[in-house]
Formats: C-alpha cells, sequence, structure tokens
C-alpha cells in the first residue's frame, strides 16, 4: 500500500501537466496564449497585492521586535490556565493568525525543547495544522480583489482560531493521556 502511494504521489504532477495538455490539445485551445495570459493576470494581481504583503510584514516586524508577543502571553497566561492551554504554547497561538513562517519557528522551537511526542509538541502539531494565517490570508485575497469592508470576516476568523486552539488541547487530552 506504501508504495503505491508513494509511486501516485511521485506521478501525480507529470500526470496532471499531461492531462491539461491533452485537455488543451482535445479542446483547441491554444496552451501557449493561454499560459501567457494566465502569467500575465497573475503578474498583475502580484503587483495589485504588493501594498497588503508589505504593510503585513511590516506590521509582524513591529509586532515582535516591539515586545508586543512578549506582553500578550503574560496577559493570556490566566486565560490559557483557565480552559487548559499550555502556557508554552501561547507565543504560536498568538503568532499564528499573523504569520505562518513566524509560527513554524515557533513549532520548530517548541519541539525542539519539548520533543516531538511530549503533550506540548503535540499539541504544537495539532494546533500549527488546524489554524490559518489570518491576517496574511485576508491581506492577500481582500488585495487581490480590492475589497476594503470587511464586514464579520475578521471576528468570525478569531472565533475560528480560538476553536481550533481549544480543540487541539482537546483532542490531545482526549487521545494522549
Amino acid at each position: 500500500m506504501v508504495g503505491t502511494l508513494s509511486f501516485i504521489s511521485i506521478m501525480m504532477i507529470p500526470i496532471m501537466i499531461t492531462v491539461i495538455l491533452l485537455h488543451g490539445t482535445i479542446m483547441k485551445i491554444n496552451i501557449y496564449d493561454a499560459f501567457i495570459e494566465g502569467a500575465a493576470e497573475g503578474f498583475k494581481t502580484a503587483v495589485r497585492i504588493m501594498p497588503y504583503l508589505i504593510a503585513i510584514f511590516f506590521a509582524i516586524g513591529i509586532f515582535k521586535s516591539s515586545g508586543a508577543l512578549e506582553f500578550f502571553i503574560k496577559l493570556l497566561s490566566p486565560i490559557a490556565n483557565l480552559f487548559g492551554i499550555p502556557t508554552e504554547v501561547l507565543p504560536l497561538a498568538i503568532m499564528r493568525p499573523i504569520s505562518g513562517s513566524g509560527a513554524l519557528g515557533i513549532v520548530k522551537d517548541l519541539i525542539y525543547t519539548y520533543g516531538p511526542d511530549s503533550f506540548i509538541g503535540r499539541v504544537t502539531s495539532i494546533m500549527m495544522g488546524s489554524a490559518e494565517t489570518i491576517f496574511y490570508t485576508m491581506a492577500i485575497y481582500f488585495g487581490a480583489v480590492s475589497i476594503k469592508n470587511t464586514r464579520h470576516v475578521l471576528p468570525a476568523a478569531l472565533i475560528s482560531h480560538f476553536a481550533a486552539i481549544l480543540a487541539s488541547v482537546a483532542i490531545c487530552n482526549f487521545i494522549f493521556t
């Protein structure tokens, strides 16, 4: 079974490329022109969202350098203890909605410090997989289509992030203790 899945995984990209080329040929689509048109549109989108990306990266730098991350960890520790969330994973819970790469660095440190099979390592792994980089995603998608009024997106996304944090701890408590 593992050998079959490995083979499928290796062959997936060549198969997809072949299917796309065959479909384009059968439908009599000028594949090269379609590719160039898509690349040009992608470049226009990248240029259009660049200010949003710069703003979010700048904000992340300020957030981390100013000591705000440490402030929020101290502020949220009593609440985390109330919900049974290990305080060691609070930096990840705070950073994950802001920066995927920053969160990944925190995951690396937590797993190196506590081990992948520890309770904290498992909570960290589940939390990383069940949460999203909310602010980055909003900047990209809303910036790409020039949406300025996000309405209920941010509160709903933050509620889902909090639910993912609680679910990570609950799943680890249920399965591993």
